[in-house]
């Protein structure tokens, strides 16, 4: 499994390198991220699409606990949607969802079409959280969502204790040896957790261990 991880991510990061700045095949949110996100006080304010092009009023998601988290269905960290959905499942039924938003800017790991991310999901995982358009979380492409939340929770470090996390932060320090300082989403299966008023209250990286994730959750239910 650990093979398998490290030669998808070489890969991956390879091609990243090739297309620092690749844009989302589906970029269709008109808005000034930077504008939007430097206006709004909590996630209500922002509107999203969903997997089938229709503009969702994250306003609809008030009183409830949200984790917002960017998908990939090639990726070396693609096996987290089982876990994704075994918390969905926990917890749904206390006023928590998943708000997924598949992403083609890491190496390229999300080359499908909304409906071929869902097939792939739902035969694979059983995902029946949200899932919505596939979008930029970097870049001049970002949805205005996405900008805001890295201004509230800037990037937190990878856990050096685990192999990929030490992988990814030796790849990205050989690039940048400031990298660590830029809020930027670094990778895929980035997730931010939304308490009941809206504010984002933590950031976890893709390398994060799911307990600490879901402990976190629980403790905004209570």
């Amino acid at each position: 499994m650990k093979i398998l991880f490290f030669g998808v991510l070489v890969l991956s990061l390879s091609a990243m390198l090739g297309a620092c700045n690749h844009q989302s095949d589906n970029a269709k949110n008109a808005d000034s991220a930077a504008d939007v996100a430097t206006n709004a006080d909590n996630i209500y304010q922002f509107q999203v699409l969903d997997q089938n092009g229709d503009t969702v009023s994250l306003a609809n998601y008030k009183g409830k606990v949200l984790l917002v988290v960017n998908s990939a269905t090639q990726c070396g960290f693609t096996p987290q949607y089982e876990e994704l959905q075994a918390i969905y499942d926990r917890y749904k039924a206390q006023g928590f969802e998943i708000l997924d938003f598949p992403c083609n800017q890491f190496g390229a790991q999300a080359p499908g079409s909304n409906e071929e991310i869902h097939s792939f999901c739902s035969l694979n995982f059983g995902v029946s959280f949200q899932q919505m358009d596939k979008v930029d979380v970097n870049g001049d492409q970002a949805i205005a969502l996405y900008t805001w939340l890295k201004e509230k929770a800037p990037f937190g470090g990878f856990d050096l204790n685990d192999p990929r996390g030490a992988y990814l932060h030796e790849m990205f320090m050989k690039q940048d040896s400031l990298y660590a300082q830029n809020p930027d989403i670094k990778w895929n299966f980035t997730k931010f957790l939304i308490d009941k008023q809206g504010n984002v209250v933590a950031r976890f990286e893709p390398t994060d261990d799911m307990k600490k994730v879901d402990a976190a959750i629980a403790e905004q239910l209570r």
